[in-house]
């Protein structure tokens, strides 16, 4: 690919993958990194070169102002040996959204895509071919100028690095406990919620550490207003099973709008369910839970793909589901997505995106 400046980094050996991958611990050979710099043209100097450190001024304003984005997808290795990625160029799209509110320089989208379909097919190599298994892609785009002030920066860099994983949770496709909060916000309407960016995330690890004391695996966050509506959980959006009703938040403002969560709302009316998205208070989900009306509740996201909730804990209340196996419709849904993924069954949206 002529675009792009490419150095290809020789293995002596071939690529061995342990037994076991903890998301996110291991990385391939090779990054793909480009700069921003207005005077020089705005994005230039695209370069694939061996994954490593750089080199960044302790000055950098990303250290200190928090100025930075990120993306996450996954590049599959189908039953048929070919390689393909999923709906990537949402991904970009949203890395571009991320980017205009954020006060970051937009990217030609055609210019990230061909780099991960290019930076993948140098290391294809390092996709896993196990069952749940796939390389995941994470582009990170941030403010590089070393300046104290408070303003937006004027230098920029865009990574994209690779790293093989397994199944986000290493005991299987089980169920997982949830805990609701209203004792921290996670975001407000009209902040950066719906950014992808990593103040949403630093702001969400306090509850999510009391969480874990208590012995559930994610947070279930509450509107930042009335803290009384459902928005999401911790790395995923959420969606809710009522006896005659599908249904998953609204896109507010302050809610990431997911690819996962994009591509089930589709699934679910190619399915003839009944689908909505609007505002679900937690205490029409208890009620509901009451009355034998709620049926199920899973999370959905590029890192689990479907997370079904073993029980949800607000205040006093406890909404206990099945602990052990996972719900009806969880399951559906992460069979039918994982068969897309690895080409098992017809691509009847053209969600995938074939390295050649």
């Amino acid at each position: 690919m002529n675009d792009f400046n490419i150095e290809i980094l020789e293995r002596e050996t071939k690529v061995i993958l342990p037994e076991k991958l903890v998301f996110g611990k291991i990385y391939a050979d090779h990054m793909f990194e480009v700069d921003y710099d207005e005077d020089l043209g705005g994005w230039h100097n695209p370069t694939i070169r061996k994954f490593g450190n750089i080199e960044l001024s302790p000055a950098a304003m990303v250290l200190h102002y928090g100025q930075t984005i990120f993306e996450g997808l996954k590049a599959y290795k189908q039953v048929d040996g070919r390689i393909a990625l999923f709906r990537p160029e949402k991904n970009v799209e949203r890395l571009n959204r991320s980017a205009k509110r954020m006060c970051i320089p937009e990217i030609d989208p055609d210019l990230v895509l061909q780099a991960m379909l290019e930076l993948v097919r140098i290391d294809k190599d390092w996709i896993p071919t196990k069952p749940g298994h796939a390389l995941y892609i994470r582009p990170v785009m941030f403010a590089s100028e070393p300046l104290l002030g408070v303003r937006t920066s004027e230098n920029f860099k865009l990574i994209i690095m690779l790293s093989p994983v397994g199944p986000y949770y290493p005991e299987g496709f089980k169920p997982v406990p949830i805990l609701a909060t209203n004792k921290y916000v996670r975001a407000v309407r009209k902040g950066i919620g719906e950014a992808k960016t990593a103040g949403n995330y630093a702001a969400s690890l306090m509850g999510q550490q009391e969480a874990k004391n208590e012995g559930y695996s994610q947070v279930l966050w509450l509107d930042g207003i009335e803290q009384k509506y459902l928005e999401e959980v911790g790395a995923m959006n959420i969606f809710v099973q009522f006896k005659n009703e599908v249904t998953t938040p609204m896109l507010t403002g302050s809610i990431l709008p997911g690819i996962t969560r994009m591509s089930v709302l589709q699934i679910l009316k190619d399915w003839k369910y009944n689908v909505t998205e609007r505002m679900i208070s937690i205490d029409e989900v208890i009620n509901a839970y009451k009355k034998g009306e709620l049926i199920e509740i899973f999370g959905t996201g590029t890192a689990a793909v479907i997370s079904s909730v073993s029980k949800l804990k607000f205040n006093e209340n406890l909404l206990q589901f099945n602990d052990k196996e996972a719900g009806e419709l969880g399951t559906k849904l992460y069979n039918e997505l994982s068969a897309i993924y690895y080409g098992e069954i017809e691509d009847r949206h053209n969600w995938m995106t074939y390295i050649d």
